[in-house]
């Protein structure tokens, strides 16, 4: 088990987790995987939204490690460190 990483997550989603908009996760693996099979465990719904079916990353949803976009550091095999930030941002659209 990793150390502890904070989430942070915009009302939107905080919703799906209790209102909370930190949560302090405890990965079994310091991967993005890793953070997202705990987060899971207790907010299941509040993954399904950040994982499709498949386990990958919804195409709408942006993570951040420590201000770094997963998108370009190895999506789920993203290192994410214990002491690390991770901020899940669904993206807006509208014009």
């Amino acid at each position: 088990m990793t150390g502890a990483v904070e989430v942070l997550l915009p009302g939107v989603l905080a919703d799906l987790a209790g209102g909370a908009r930190r949560l302090e996760v405890r990965p079994a693996e310091a991967t993005l995987a890793g953070l997202l099979d705990a987060l899971a465990a207790d907010h299941p719904v509040l993954e399904r939204r950040i994982r499709d079916e498949a386990g990958a990353l919804r195409r709408f949803v942006n993570v951040y490690v420590d201000g770094d976009d997963v998108r370009f550091t190895g999506g789920l095999a993203a290192a994410v460190p214990g002491g690390a930030v991770v901020q899940v941002l669904p993206s807006v659209a509208g014009g």
